[in-house]
């Protein structure tokens, strides 16, 4: 996903390279401090996007995630694991409204 369809509705974007930097980016406090949410792609290189969720959520558990998926059935790889959303959004209109969704309930939460 372009990094600069979210630019204008988030504080901040940051993208990580692979799965590996951004587990690594979440171990930084003041980094992970400031988290609102992840989103990341079901099929990814080295590690699937079930276990990339997994691992995020054993390190942030209160931050959600979205998994942009076209892979029909997706979200039953995700049954049981909190906070994950999958959708199959490819409009930027449509992932904008998602991520503002996501964002104001973690907020809602973490108040």
């Amino acid at each position: 996903m372009r990094k600069s369809l979210l630019e204008g509705n988030a504080p901040a974007v940051v993208r990580a390279l692979d799965p590996g930097e951004a587990l690594c980016m979440v171990e930084s406090p003041e980094f992970a401090e400031g988290l609102a949410l992840v989103i990341t792609g079901h099929v990814m290189t080295g590690i699937s996007g079930p276990e990339f969720v997994e691992e995020f959520r054993s390190r942030m558990p209160q931050v959600p995630v979205l998994v942009l998926s076209a892979v029909p059935d997706a979200e039953l790889e995700y049954k049981g694991i909190s906070g994950v959303y999958v959708s199959r959004a490819t409009a930027p209109d449509d992932v904008r409204a998602i991520v503002g969704r996501l964002v104001d309930m973690g907020q809602r939460q973490t108040a």
